[in-house]
């Protein structure tokens, strides 16, 4: 079963991430924002992490950086979850090395059509 590190630091939108994520038979991890997620990543192991960007102490495009720093997390699928659609927002999460981009709200079915494309 895929692990999956999930970041949010809206208790609203983590628990509706891990009831979808759940549902869909993953395993799922919770971080209130990128400084805890970044701990966890360096101490246990990730299929895919799922991010917000806008979040307090670290966001998501910092996270998306000091992942990509590390070698375990290298190659892994980030996606980040966000309600900027902007271009110049879209390009700085891959210049940090985003896998890709979910907009919030989030349509269930999506976001895990999503997850599996990126995990298979």
């Amino acid at each position: 079963m895929p692990k999956i590190l999930s970041a949010d630091d809206s208790t609203s939108m983590r628990q509706m991430v891990e009831f979808t994520l759940k549902g869909a038979g993953y395993e799922v991890a919770q971080a209130v924002d990128g400084a805890e997620a970044l701990e966890m990543a360096k101490n246990g192991a990730y299929d895919l992490v799922l991010s917000d960007v806008n979040m307090p102490k670290m966001d998501g495009i910092a996270l998306t950086k000091e992942l990509r720093s590390l070698e375990d997390y290298a190659h892994i699928p980030i996606l980040l979850l966000t309600t900027e659609s902007q271009a110049d927002m879209k390009k700085k999460g891959k210049e940090a090395g985003a896998t890709g981009w979910i907009v919030k709200p989030f349509n269930p079915v999506q976001l895990i059509s999503t997850i599996k494309g990126v995990l298979d």
